[in-house]
């Protein structure tokens, strides 16, 4: 086999060179710790942590935690347009500025966001600040999210994958979770409809120290993975050739336009979940605790079907279809039990029904489906990465893929949070999240049975076999020769 193929750590389809790539020595001691794997998406999880997970615990409030929804929902809908249109293209700019630099610019854009909430707690006509804000952190994520995705899945060997996605999520909503902790005890004897300014300062100060860690994090050319293999290196191409390869990503793999209903699938639900449940129907106390129990819940799910996802007993393609199992019935638990609740009430209905409080006997059943939404939201994203991470083990082209990812996932949004800023219906939007879901995991059944393999290998990875002028080598020049 070629050398090229050597340091990618690909094999052929027929098993006969799964990967041979060279073993080295991982560092001890402290460097050791430093340059682990483990430590590294550990460090990533904090990223997020401190940024995204943040960001989740203020919009998780419903309405970002204002009196007034409409102000945040046409924010999302600023931030998911700008994502969807930029995150497509993400990986092309990670690709030759690097991640480290894409994580940092990618951070940057949450500490902003969070202080127009502020502003707007100080000063109730700053609406207008709230939805510029929300467009420039759509760029911003858009660049953090495709350099997450591209380091998440580049970390880990083969059989690792779930595991550490399972980390990664867990970590990264920690930050949910601390967010909605910290609001939970700021506003548990609140009877106002809004969090308070200390809320947002707290929040503000977090999301700030998240900017720094990319800093900290080590050079990925550096890095050494469990098994002794060394990452692929990122080429670090032109701005052409990598507007190339894109083209060569989507030309050559066509299943990914597979997973595009799942990926429209899974931000779409949180306008449901977020604005027309928690933030319609409970008041701020115990949204504030719906809030904490959902981001809780999250680091359970991920861990959870990251585990199956990377149980060894059973091999890649039965994980596969396993996992897609469990998502399909979480799907309908989730839902046939929302029905019954969403039936009780309407916009027009929730303007004159007294909130539910966490003294109320009604309010179990209902935070208790909360709970089994933010298992249902850690298992489908983790599921997506993982499905992702079956495909290929190139981070250029796992970078690309986590674009397309963020793209359509950040259109449905922004489509969404605007039906709901206009008044679209309650159930109308329930029902289309329902059908979404299911869409989801029917499209991407074939994807699975045809793409899946039990190892991936360098006849699926045009981009490994592209040079730098943007032509794809032929592949009997990673093939073994007829003699080995």
């Amino acid at each position: 086999m070629s050398d090229a193929a050597h340091e990618k750590g690909y094999g052929t389809d027929d098993g006969s060179s799964i990967p041979q790539q060279e073993i080295l020595e991982r560092p001890t001691g402290l460097k050791g710790l430093y340059y682990n794997p483990y430590t590294q998406v550990s460090m990533l999880g904090l990223v997020c942590f401190m940024c995204p997970g943040l960001f989740n615990a203020l919009t998780g409030l419903g309405g970002g935690g204002q009196l007034d929804p409409t102000t945040s929902a046409n924010a999302n809908a600023a931030l998911y347009a700008t994502f969807a249109f930029f995150a497509f293209f993400a990986g092309s700019v990670n690709n030759v500025l690097g991640s480290r630099l894409t994580l940092l610019l990618g951070a940057a854009g949450y500490p902003l966001f969070v202080g127009s909430y502020l502003s707007m707690n100080i000063h109730p006509h700053a609406g207008a600040f709230v939805v510029t804000a929300g467009a420039i952190l759509g760029i911003c994520a858009a660049l953090l999210w495709t350099a997450q995705g591209s380091l998440m899945l580049a970390y880990p060997t083969e059989k690792q994958k779930g595991r550490f996605i399972g980390i990664f999520w867990a970590i990264f909503n920690l930050g949910g979770v601390v967010g909605a902790s910290v609001s939970l005890g700021q506003n548990f004897h609140s009877t106002a409809g809004t969090v308070s300014n200390g809320t947002y300062i707290g929040f503000l100060i977090l999301t700030l120290i998240g900017v720094c860690i990319p800093m900290l994090m080590a050079d990925p050319k550096k890095m050494i993975r469990t098994d002794g293999t060394r990452l692929p290196a990122l080429r670090h191409p032109s701005w052409k050739t990598e507007f190339v390869g894109l083209w060569v990503v989507m030309r050559t793999d066509p299943m990914i336009f597979l997973l595009f209903p799942m990926f429209l699938a899974s931000n779409w639900f949180y306008t449901w979940q977020f604005n027309d449940y928690n933030g319609s129907i409970f008041n701020i106390r115990a949204r504030s605790l719906n809030n904490l129990v959902y981001w809780t819940s999250q680091i359970f799910g991920s861990v959870g079907i990251g585990l199956l996802l990377d149980n060894k007993r059973l091999s890649r393609r039965v994980r596969a279809f396993s996992g897609w199992a469990v998502l399909f019935v979480m799907v309908f638990i989730v839902h046939i039990w929302a029905y019954f609740y969403q039936k009780q009430y309407t916009r027009a209905s929730v303007l004159v029904q007294p909130k539910i409080d966490i003294f109320d006997k009604r309010y179990v059943g209902r935070i208790w489906l909360y709970i089994f939404c933010g298992l249902l939201d850690a298992m489908w994203q983790t599921a997506v990465y993982w499905m992702m991470g079956a495909m290929s083990n190139d981070p250029a082209k796992l970078a690309n893929f986590t674009g397309f990812y963020k793209s359509i996932q950040s259109a449905g949004a922004a489509g969404l949070w605007r039906a709901d800023a206009i008044g679209i219906p309650y159930m109308n939007i329930f029902a289309s999240t329902w059908a979404l879901l299911v869409a989801g995991l029917l499209f991407a059944l074939p994807m699975i049975y045809l793409r899946v393999k039990e190892h991936t290998v360098i006849d699926d990875e045009a981009l490994v076999r592209m040079d730098e002028s943007g032509r794809i080598q032929p592949l009997e020049k990673f093939e073994p020769a007829a003699s080995t």
